[in-house]
């Protein structure tokens, strides 16, 4: 633990669940501040939680508003389902905190997303998407070797993930962005399949707790610079590694003129005019717990200091995310979709109509 002279800041996390506890083990490797409170309705959870990460009685919660307007937080992390983020995000802004990191996908269709827009353009707080992928050592090394034109003139992107493309879809797709230098997507023509994943499970029969999406999605993507990109999700994208689940097969491949780099969960590998091919190996529950502290750190940063915007904040990942929908759009129309634009509603019903079996 740091000292109290040694805390600059603190955070608070509303939500207690799995996924809450992995963004709290990586406070081990945080250097600019510590979780000071927490919030969930599950009190079992809580205090189970509460226990096991060092947090105060008396600064654990299960109503958010009580939390937000007793603790004041620099940073507020949300970890919960993205059908529900809207107003907690909206709450957030209402008290003033500075940064909130939100878990991804940030929106699930229109609707959400032009909320979420609106938000980040009035608000004074700053908002984070949690891809944490984007602050992997190797990623970043990878990036720094296109972006010095060490593989050439970048010419195409190609990345993938075996989950859906709002479960893993989003974290590749803002390796893409980021490897090609945050250039605007400008046109993307997409097709999807599978209806399984659109339709709300027995065990969230109000919606919450799930991200509907179809079960395969795959898109064309062209840059303002040129680059064009392919985009493929779900179980038919191809295996990066031995492992069985489907969560252990997002990778990227960046080619220029004059090489390419690729990078996996358990590996990568690149071709460079100078060095030839290389290859190695990671261990990704390594790299992705200092990845999650780097993204928190980051955040702490940009509370400090506004000068210091995050790489992964909100304005940049509604960008990413405008592929998805156009993806959406595309496969509605059977035509390609310009951007920017604005999404239709209601295109999740459209969806499960269009993809229903008959």
């Amino acid at each position: 633990m740091k000292t109290e002279e040694e805390v600059r800041m603190k955070s608070a996390h509303l939500g207690c669940g799995p996924r809450a506890r992995r963004h709290a083990e990586a406070y081990e490797f945080v250097q600019n501040g510590e979780i000071g409170a927490i919030c969930d309705l599950d009190e079992a959870r809580l205090e189970a939680f509460g226990r096991d990460f060092h947090v105060d009685s008396e600064h654990r919660y299960t109503d958010v508003r009580e939390m937000l307007e007793m603790e004041r937080p620099d940073v507020l992390d949300i970890v919960t389902a993205p059908t529900i983020r809207v107003d907690l995000m909206r709450m957030a802004a209402d008290y003033e905190v500075p940064v909130v990191i939100v878990e991804k996908p940030v929106a699930v269709q229109g609707e959400d997303y032009r909320q979420i827009k609106a938000l980040n353009e009035t608000s004074d707080t700053h908002f984070v998407v949690n891809t944490q992928l984007h602050f992997h050592r190797q990623n970043l090394e990878l990036k720094r070797y296109v972006a010095e034109g060490r593989i050439g003139e970048l010419r195409f992107l190609d990345a993938s993930a075996r989950s859906t493309i709002l479960d893993q879809g989003v974290h590749v797709l803002e390796l893409a962005y980021t490897y090609n230098g945050g250039a605007a997507p400008v046109r993307v023509f997409g097709q999807v399949s599978g209806v399984e994943n659109l339709r709300v499970p027995a065990e969230c029969p109000a919606g919450v707790g799930y991200q509907p999406s179809p079960d395969i999605a795959e898109a064309a993507i062209q840059f303002e610079n040129g680059v064009r990109a392919q985009l493929l999700s779900g179980h038919i994208a191809p295996r990066a590694t031995d492992h069985e689940t489907i969560y252990a097969h997002k990778r990227i491949a960046v080619y220029g003129t004059e090489g390419f780099v690729h990078w996996t969960m358990y590996g990568w590998e690149r071709f460079t005019p100078e060095n030839g091919y290389e290859r190695g190996v990671s261990d990704y529950g390594y790299e992705d717990v200092r990845a999650q502290a780097a993204l928190m750190d980051a955040a702490f940063e940009w509370a400090a200091d506004d000068e210091k915007l995050h790489p992964t904040r909100l304005k940049l990942n509604l960008e990413q995310f405008s592929i998805i929908l156009a993806t959406y759009a595309s496969a509605l129309t059977a035509r390609a979709v310009d951007l920017p634009f604005d999404p239709p509603e209601g295109m999740l019903d459209g969806l499960r109509t269009r993809l229903q079996p008959h």
